[in-house]
């Protein structure tokens, strides 16, 4: 994926995706994708998702 999209609710869509299909976590996607992870999960809990690391998803 060349670039995530802009908006919270794709992005959950799209960062669910990409954890579900290709990253054991949250970390190792933020390493391969080169973001930002406080900046990440800042964007998503702005939208109201937060992060759970024991379903590796976003709620």
């Amino acid at each position: 994926m060349d670039r995530l999209p802009d908006d919270p609710f794709m992005l959950y869509s799209a960062v669910n995706m990409l954890l579900r299909d290709r990253y054991a976590t949250l970390d190792e996607l933020c390493d391969d994708l080169h973001l930002d992870r406080a900046q990440l999960e800042a964007k998503l809990a702005a939208a109201g998702f937060e992060y759970s690391a024991e379903n590796n998803r976003f709620w």
